[in-house]
């Protein structure tokens, strides 16, 4: 495919996809009012120079923040977009120091082009891997540099770019500098089209985050008023094909270790709809929702994190962590969170996302793979039967999440010289 017949389908795409956007906003009144965003209209902007940073969502945003906020404190005036409305929700949750956020504009040329002539922007970067050819085949054209940082490309997503002949590669032709989490990242990003001499591998910023010590200390609260002595275990990130599996991992948790108790957080509490199931359904078994506002009681077994931006608050309660998005083929989420606060980690077999954090988990042995609920169930009551063994595959997390920490200057020295 070329520039010219990718410009030209994304502009016939332009209606359906609005009309979509219509569709989903007429339950979600953030994404309505968004629209305009979408549009490519940022509304009011920051007068002076300008860096626009692109995180796709809620984990790219948490991945970003340590640079954005070296960033501000280098000078620069940041104005971030995501392509989600529960990613803005992050960004003013994590209080970033941002000029302002909004939605992404949709990748068309009239659109991305009346986005362009509005900020003004005199650098771009993008977080990971947002390769969105019209966004930067404008930049490209406006002479805007920009830099990809936290950069991941799995060998799946290099032959499903190689299939779209010429248009990566000439989208990438604007890219100044690109900082690559590992060498094969880098590799695989030379081989579609970066020059090497523009690639640096920097590592994953995502070893630079930091938790939020209330939140951890709320979440330490949350675990004396439920006891220390009770099984918890945190399901994070979950999606909801993943929901029923883990509904009944947890039933089989129960047979022998009965008082346990599953904190279920979805990974979009917004869409979720808790299946039905044997377990679901059971005369003892007792739901409780963050959002309304009651605490777990000792009859309690699944308490529902549906609110958006605390999951630290639940994994600092918990005992284990399963780390979803990786028994269904989505490409798992961040591990590193649990990691951090020194659980161990399970995760299915579908980590395209996070091989390498996965790998050194693996490595030292703080992660443990389930391949579906029988291994989920069966690995979660060994744990809960030895908290020796919980506690070295804890320490062993933890240890891998504090010795990978650098990426976030490593990457601000490489791109600095892109950032006026």
């Amino acid at each position: 495919m070329t520039p010219l017949v990718y410009r030209a389908l994304s502009r016939l795409a332009l209606p359906a996809v609005l009309a979509r956007l219509y569709w989903q906003g007429q339950r979600d009144k953030a994404g309505r009012a968004g629209l305009a965003e979408r549009l490519g209209r940022p509304g009011e902007v920051s007068g002076g120079p300008v860096v626009w940073v692109h995180a796709a969502s809620v984990g790219e945003v948490r991945a970003v923040a340590p640079l954005v906020r070296a960033m501000a404190a280098a000078g620069r005036s940041i104005h971030l977009t995501t392509n989600t409305t529960t990613g803005r929700q992050t960004v003013e949750q994590l209080d970033l120091p941002v000029a302002g956020v909004t939605l992404a504009p949709l990748d068309s040329p009239g659109v991305v082009a009346r986005f362009l002539s509005t900020l003004r922007p005199v650098a771009a970067v993008m977080v990971e891997l947002e390769l969105w050819p019209n966004r930067l085949l404008a930049l490209q054209k406006a002479g805007i540099p920009v830099a990809l940082v936290n950069a991941r490309l799995s060998e799946p997503s290099l032959h499903r770019y190689q299939r779209l002949g010429a248009l990566i590669p000439a989208a990438l032709g604007g890219v100044r500098r690109v900082a690559a989490q590992s060498p094969d990242d880098a590799r695989r990003l030379a081989t579609l089209g970066v020059p090497a001499q523009r690639i640096r591998t920097t590592g994953n910023l995502k070893f630079d985050q930091t938790l939020d010590e209330a939140q951890v200390a709320a979440g330490h609260r949350l675990r004396e008023m439920l006891g220390q002595k009770r099984p918890v275990w945190v399901a994070a990130s979950a999606r909801s094909d993943e929901i029923a599996p883990i509904l009944t991992a947890h039933e089989r948790l129960l047979q022998v270790h009965p008082q346990a108790l599953l904190i279920l957080v979805p990974r979009h509490p917004d869409r979720v709809t808790l299946p039905p199931s044997a377990a679901a359904q059971a005369a003892d078994w007792q739901w409780t929702t963050r959002s309304s506002g009651e605490n777990p009681s000792a009859t309690t077994r699944v308490f529902v994190g549906d609110t958006l931006g605390e999951l630290p608050v639940f994994l600092a309660a918990a005992d284990v962590a399963f780390v979803g998005g990786s028994l269904v083929p989505v490409g798992g989420h961040n591990p590193l969170e649990p990691a951090l606060l020194g659980l161990p980690v399970l995760m299915g077999p579908h980590v395209r996302n996070v091989v390498e954090v996965d790998n050194l988990l693996a490595e030292a042995g703080g992660r443990r793979r389930v391949m579906d609920l029988h291994e989920l169930a069966d690995a979660l009551t060994a744990l809960f039967n030895e908290p020796a063994l919980a506690r070295r595959m804890g320490q062993a997390a933890q240890s891998v999440a504090a010795a990978h920490g650098g990426a976030c200057k490593r990457t601000m020295d490489w791109v600095a010289p892109l950032l006026p």
